[in-house]
């Protein structure tokens, strides 16, 4: 209507109400409803700008965190040891070596006796080989036997028995004591003598 100012028109209301406000454009919005193209590049060069910082933020905090991290205390080691084989609770024992010891007895034997040699004393009385009868060595004797009528201890050194005068090596007469030398392989004849003994 001519003489009505431009603007907002109340709507119209019921009887009894007070007339309802619709609020003005905001700036740069035309009439028609449509934004202009200013304030679309507004808003876009915003968003951008924020995310642009936002990532910005994000970067700095990992880089702040990383470098906290490599500040940081380094982390723990854990060192697991392996017990050596057949060693552990649970490990089979091991094969037990059993070594035997066989003892071989052997007997000894016995050193075979030496038989005995000839004696170092004979009788007085009788013919002996030397080396067989009688031991070779000199002998001593007493003299003639004290039970002798006539007292006489008769001996000979013979190089056979064959009682031939020819075999006599040596004799004599006792009245007394007396020695003789005998060799391994002659006769001695004793007659009326008491008791030969070896005396070296």
């Amino acid at each position: 209507m001519p003489g009505r100012a431009a603007g907002p028109h109340p709507m119209p209301t019921a009887a009894g109400q007070p007339p309802a406000f619709t609020p003005p454009p905001a700036h740069g919005t035309l009439t028609g409803g449509k934004p202009s193209r200013r304030k679309a590049w507004l808003t876009h060069g915003a968003t951008a700008f924020v995310a642009l910082i936002f990532g910005a933020a994000i970067g700095g905090s990992g880089e702040a965190d990383g470098a906290a991290d490599a500040s940081g205390p380094a982390p723990a080691v854990t060192v697991t040891e392996t017990a050596p084989a057949g060693k552990g609770p649970d490990a089979p024992e091991p094969a037990v070596t059993v070594t035997e010891t066989v003892k071989e007895t052997v007997t000894a034997k016995p050193k075979p006796t030496k038989k005995p040699g000839p004696p170092s004393s004979f009788d007085g009385d009788g013919q002996y080989l030397v080396g067989e009868d009688i031991q070779a060595g000199t002998y001593k004797t007493a003299g003639p036997q004290d039970d002798s009528i006539i007292p006489n201890c008769y001996w000979a050194r013979l190089k056979d028995a064959s009682g031939e005068f020819d075999a006599i090596i040596a004799n004599d007469n006792l009245k007394g004591q007396g020695r003789v030398t005998l060799n391994k392989g002659e006769y001695f004849e004793t007659n009326g003598c008491q008791k030969w003994e070896k005396a070296g």
